[in-house]
């Protein structure tokens, strides 16, 4: 009876460290935060160095695709002209595949005269153990 109680800890223990596990979700959803808060910071270098070399960034308000670090990196220089500018995520869908992880929501940009209200989909890819975006696309909501 005792080893069977083993055996079933070890095997509850051992999936929830499943990569598709809820600590993954968990991970991804810190890593959302911490996009928040880096773009909150109004400091863009803090907001592009959660981008993975590769990413690619189809921005809220951007008429092209970023495709390039020094691309996605321009395109957030813009919140530095805007000091009073925040983000705030409303529903998130996080699924986890893996090293492959989907956020996909919405999320709201204030400032002290508007608000613009945008839905969102960032794609996370787990690379020596750190979350980093891949793909970020947003688009504002009709």
């Amino acid at each position: 009876m005792r080893t069977l109680a083993v055996v079933a800890v070890v095997l509850w223990l051992s999936s929830c460290a499943t990569p598709g596990g809820s600590d993954s979700r968990d991970q991804v959803a810190a890593a959302t935060d911490a996009w928040a808060a880096a773009f909150n910071s109004n400091q863009p270098a803090r907001v592009t160095a959660l981008y993975d070399a590769d990413a690619v960034l189809w921005g809220t308000t951007s008429k092209t695709i970023a495709t390039t670090p020094a691309a996605i990196a321009d395109y957030f220089k813009v919140i530095t002209r805007f000091p009073e500018l925040r983000v705030r995520f409303g529903d998130q869908n996080i699924r986890v595949h893996g090293d492959i992880a989907i956020n996909t929501g919405y999320y709201t940009f204030a400032g002290p005269k508007a608000e613009l209200p945008a839905r969102y989909t960032l794609v996370f890819r787990r690379r020596e153990g750190k979350w980093l975006i891949v793909e970020h696309h947003s688009s504002r909501v009709p």
